[in-house]
């Protein structure tokens, strides 16, 4: 890439931390074609005193053609790029966990019979993303309980409700995949999933709520709605077909 300029970076690099947005913003300026000059900051003091230096808060700092454009964020903005809002609704996380869970539920059927048998591969994908999912709330039960508690009708009046579910889900998702005990996965994913459809669609779709969704964890910013319903709409379903057939 041709190169663009002169860049100077002030970063902290320390036996027992070094910077990670420090390693991001050389990688940024590297690859934009700037001439780059390193500088760590190799303890506190140092890092304290280039602060006070420069009347600045945080590190790193990057200066280009010798004017200091500020952290990292700050030099995406620089360079025209996007920066994250953190707080910024996004249907990310539930993206790359359906679409794991589909390519686990193709590798598996490949694996087992050599082929990728449609009904089969539905059935285990609907299995491997309840799997995923109640991991993803097992990561923090007391936030997912507690986001859940927003919305869910059962867990408002029993509120030990909210504990149980990831367990639940990720027991009777265990269950389907592996086409054991049906008797037992079948039900619990019928109970939650026809409570949880139920619950969403009346505070989204009746209620007009604009709550997050707790489906991928508590720590979420995915808004409650299409796809928490489409959740609980397939354990259910899922549980119908396996007492059907």
């Amino acid at each position: 890439m041709t190169r663009h300029g002169n860049a100077a970076i002030y970063r902290m690099v320390m036996d027992k931390h070094v910077c990670p947005w420090g390693l991001r913003a050389v990688d940024l300026l590297k690859r934009h074609g700037y001439a780059v000059e390193d500088h760590h900051l190799t303890s506190r003091d140092a890092t304290d005193a280039f602060k006070r230096q420069h009347d600045v808060r945080t590190t790193p700092q990057i200066f280009i053609d010798g004017r200091r454009i500020g952290g990292h964020d700050d030099l995406r903005r620089h360079l025209g790029l996007s920066v994250r809002d953190p707080k910024a609704t996004t249907y990310r996380p539930v993206i790359a966990l359906f679409a794991m869970a589909l390519a686990m539920s193709a590798a598996i059927g490949w694996t087992a019979e050599g082929m990728i048998a449609p009904v089969m591969l539905v059935e285990r994908f609907i299995a491997a993303s309840m799997c995923l999912l109640a991991l993803q709330k097992l990561r923090d039960v007391d936030s997912f309980a507690t986001m859940f508690l927003g919305y869910d009708l059962l867990a408002a009046r029993w509120v030990r409700y909210g504990w149980i579910y990831p367990w639940a889900e990720g027991v009777a998702g265990v269950l389907m995949l592996a086409g054991a005990l049906t008797w037992i996965a079948a039900p619990v994913a019928l109970v939650i999933g026809g409570i949880g459809a139920v619950s969403v669609f009346k505070a989204v779709y009746l209620d007009r709520r604009e709550l997050k969704c707790a489906c991928v964890g508590g720590d979420s910013n995915v808004p409650l709605g299409f796809v928490s319903l489409t959740e609980n709409v397939m354990m259910a379903a899922m549980a119908v077909w396996m007492l059907v057939r």
